[in-house]
């Protein structure tokens, strides 16, 4: 042990979150230990994102906040990582100099030896490669939760969205071969883990990188095989690359749940075309349909951009259009922002923000009414629970715990003494609001789980990492015996 003690700060998508784990779990492999809540950390690392709105606003407000704590402890290193650094660069320690280290996303396994040079050379250090080093889940990791994980499948992006920046910051899509991605999800299984989500920027594109077709619907397959492994969650696929056997996986395979989360973008096939989404409005609805007649009960999520630049209000209600026959469980709406480097950003008819905030107000609005009545639906209706840690905790007060339903639904339920995070249990729905169930009855049923003893010992799934020689991409995959995710 160094004695130094770190704080992970992550921003953006389900990428970052994974590549955060794998932060701390190189900071603790190299010695540190997380820093207490309320403590000053001597390492903080910020894990930045590049697409959401203000970013780069964000990461230097937060900077700007460090700089007097830093100059309070002498000795404290600030590292930044993530996406915003690798299209930043050496610009951020320009702007901010108090900083100690910058690095990418495509070095994330660097971090221990950057700091330590840092401090060594008493001076800042900038780090950006342009490739993949080693892929993100063969370095060790902590994990924020004793019963779920996420287990990358791929990393990076192969198209060319006109709004997007993902490509330029990740690169091109890189696949793990199957055998690794059952390997990691059988050793969380071990652990005592009950629900993993398959991560990457097109899960529905995997396996063209070593040229199998159908190779996510068979993964899925493979993974549901596993003993023990009760809910497989994906996320995100792409329409254009979304086929059927797909839809006949998810439907055929007991553990994948029935959720869906499928960006929309737009309902306009003219913005499609000039987002260069690769697919049309009545190709998405398509999907839409022959999910929910493999799975009735499946629900389904996407992601809506408003204000594409030269979006008509006939464009706008075209996505209206779509949202209603859709009926989206949720969905996560953004007002377009104009994203440097990006085709977009570059288009002519860009939207005063004003129209842009009246059409996001209507569509939310529109939203929220169609998640309340499809919620609304479901009172009465018995659900099981992989009750959740962290979620919910405004309702402590008032006697209730929070979980998901196999569908991603979060539902706040009256709690009874002995039930656990980690644990799975059975309740009736008594309530509906847009974003959320309640269930304030007694239980039908409580299962306690391996899950849920690791969390009350305070214990964590950990991912050593492959310590003798980490397999660089395109690796042969290790043999693991038994083993049967912005789009």
């Amino acid at each position: 042990m160094n004695g130094k003690t770190y704080l992970v700060r992550t921003y953006g998508c389900q990428m970052n979150v994974h590549d955060s784990e794998r932060l701390s779990g190189l900071l603790e492999q190299a010695g540190y230990t997380a820093a207490a809540e309320g403590v000053e950390a001597d390492v903080v690392v910020l894990n930045t994102c590049a697409v959401r709105e203000n970013a780069d606003n964000r990461l230097y407000g937060n900077l700007g906040h460090l700089r007097p704590v830093k100059d309070a402890h002498p000795g404290m290193q600030i590292a930044v990582g993530g996406c915003l650094a690798q299209k930043d660069r050496g610009e951020i320690v320009r702007r901010a100099p108090w900083v100690d280290v910058v690095f990418g996303t495509h070095n994330v396994g660097s971090l221990p030896v950057l700091l330590e040079r840092a401090r060594h050379n008493a001076e800042a250090q900038v780090e950006i490669v342009e490739s993949l080093e080693v892929f993100p889940s063969t370095l060790p990791a902590k994990r924020d939760s004793a019963h779920s994980g996420w287990v990358s499948i791929s990393v990076g992006c192969n198209n060319t969205c006109t709004f997007c920046i993902v490509p330029a910051l990740r690169g091109k899509e890189k696949d793990r071969r199957p055998g690794e991605v059952l390997a990691e999800v059988q050793a969380l299984v071990d652990q005592g883990v009950l629900e993993v989500t398959l991560l990457g920027q097109n899960v529905n594109a995997y396996g063209v990188e070593f040229r199998e077709r159908g190779a996510f619907a068979d993964l899925l397959r493979s993974a549901g095989r596993i003993e023990g492994l009760e809910r497989i969650r994906f996320t995100s696929p792409h329409p254009r690359e979304f086929t059927d056997d797909v839809i006949e996986a998810m439907a055929g395979t007991p553990a994948v749940c029935h959720q869906l989360h499928m960006p929309l973008q737009s309902g306009s096939d003219d913005v499609l075309r000039r987002m260069r989404r690769g697919y049309r409005r009545d190709r998405y609805l398509g999907i839409i349909d022959r999910v929910r007649a493999a799975m009735p009960d499946a629900a389904i999520t996407t992601d809506i951009i408003v204000g594409f630049p030269g979006e008509t209000e006939q464009d706008f209600e075209g996505t209206l259009d779509v949202v209603r026959q859709a009926r989206f469980a949720s969905a996560f709406t953004f007002q377009y922002s104009k994203r440097p480097g990006t085709p977009a950003a570059e288009m002519a008819d860009q939207l005063p923000k004003e129209v842009v905030q009246e059409r996001y107000l209507r569509l939310t609005a529109l939203q929220d009414e169609i998640s309340w009545a499809e919620n609304t639906a479901l009172i009465g209706r018995r659900v099981e629970l992989l009750v959740a840690s962290g979620e919910g905790s405004k309702d402590a007060a008032r006697g209730r715990l929070s979980g998901r339903a196999r569908d991603g639904r979060l539902v706040h339920f009256t709690a009874t003494d002995g039930v656990r995070a980690g644990d799975v249990v059975e309740t009736i729905v008594t309530a509906a609001k847009p974003h959320f169930l309640v269930a304030d009855g007694e239980l039908v049923s409580h299962r306690r789980t391996r899950a849920g003893d690791a969390g009350e010992a305070g214990t964590r799934p950990t991912t050593p990492g492959v310590l003798l020689g980490m397999p660089q991409i395109g690796a042969p995959a290790p043999v693991a015996a038994p083993v049967p995710a912005c789009s």
